[in-house]
């Protein structure tokens, strides 16, 4: 950021300085990482789109959709911004690495705390107005809400759940099976355990992107002592592993469209991409793979939530 501004720029004035607070909300969107909300985006919408074709359920409510949307969103941001702080903190992020929120001084830590806690707040007033406006009893969706929220923190904050090996469980917990089953239980006040299956390959598409990047990330994590699951495996079988979580999916949808209907093809699109970002994974060029893997998450996401609203029947949940 700072470091694009031209030493002899304030001698022109006919170029006035961009406004600082511009400047200023451009990083806080920046340390929200924004590539990677789609990870909460797409399980969110799948679970509303699920309760919309629920039988017997009640009128579907947009606005309770914008307000789960408003409260994931929220809790997933804060979440970026404390896996931003506790690396920067613990000397994981270094002048190579891909997160430059603290490295670059572009926010001090005081200002990532600050927002981090201001999303966290919002998240709470979402999750209120939402309690307020869902049939689902308030004890079970506060009990997914809060379930989420501290998993967001735990991650890299507290005990750091990244660091000893288990964030990858954790991720594919929260960005699948929770997600869905909250957007569901928001907009149709029930618990229905088919959704896990829904959930299944967004999940398994959104641990790509954090094994990816553990992948890449992983000599710098041996010198400052943490474990991720690709230090615990080795190259090789995390090229495996990532090779697994990329292409299960695409093997669901072509069963599904097989037994089910056609239109769980429609992701199918996405897989000329999958095997390119593979290859890439292969070479050991690793710069750009979560990013990439990311930008994959959402076009395979967009096109698994239109898939499941167009069939006219959603296995286990609209026919039994």
């Amino acid at each position: 950021m700072s470091e694009t501004l031209l030493n002899g720029a304030a001698c022109k004035p006919s170029a006035p300085p961009k406004s600082s607070g511009l400047m200023k909300l451009n990083s806080y969107v920046l340390a929200l990482r924004p590539w990677s909300l789609s990870a909460s985006l797409m399980p969110t919408l799948l679970g509303a789109t699920i309760a919309y074709k629920y039988p017997g359920a009640s009128d579907f409510n947009y606005i309770t959709l914008l307000l789960t949307l408003f409260t994931v969103v929220s809790v997933h941001g804060a979440g970026n911004l404390v896996n931003t702080y506790f690396d920067y903190v613990k000397g994981i992020d270094n002048r190579k690495s891909d997160d430059r929120i603290l490295v670059d001084h572009i926010l001090t830590k005081d200002e990532v705390v600050s927002l981090g806690a201001l999303l966290y707040f919002a998240g709470c007033v979402g999750f209120v107005m939402l309690a307020a406006l869902s049939p689902a009893k308030m004890e079970h969706l506060a009990l997914v809400y809060f379930g989420g929220l501290s998993s967001s923190f735990l991650y890299t904050g507290g005990i750091g759940l990244k660091y000893i090996a288990l964030g990858d469980v954790l991720i594919l917990i929260i960005f699948g099976p929770i997600s869905v089953l909250f957007a569901f239980m928001s907009q149709t006040g029930r618990v229905e355990w088919a959704t896990m299956y829904y959930a299944i390959p967004l999940a398994l598409n959104t641990e790509a992107i954090l094994h990816s990047n553990n992948t890449r990330d992983s000599d710098a994590d041996k010198k400052v002592g943490i474990v991720t699951l690709a230090i615990l495996i080795g190259h090789t079988a995390s090229h495996v592993l990532y090779a697994f979580l990329l292409f299960t999916p695409y093997i669901m949808f072509m069963v599904a469209s097989l037994k089910y209907s056609k239109w769980f093809m429609l992701p199918l699109v996405t897989l000329p991409h999958a095997f390119r970002i593979e290859k890439q994974f292969r070479s050991a060029d690793m710069h750009s793979i979560p990013k990439k893997t990311a930008k994959l998450n959402l076009f395979l996401g967009v096109l698994y939530v239109l898939a499941c609203s167009l069939v006219p029947v959603l296995p286990y949940i609209t026919q039994r």
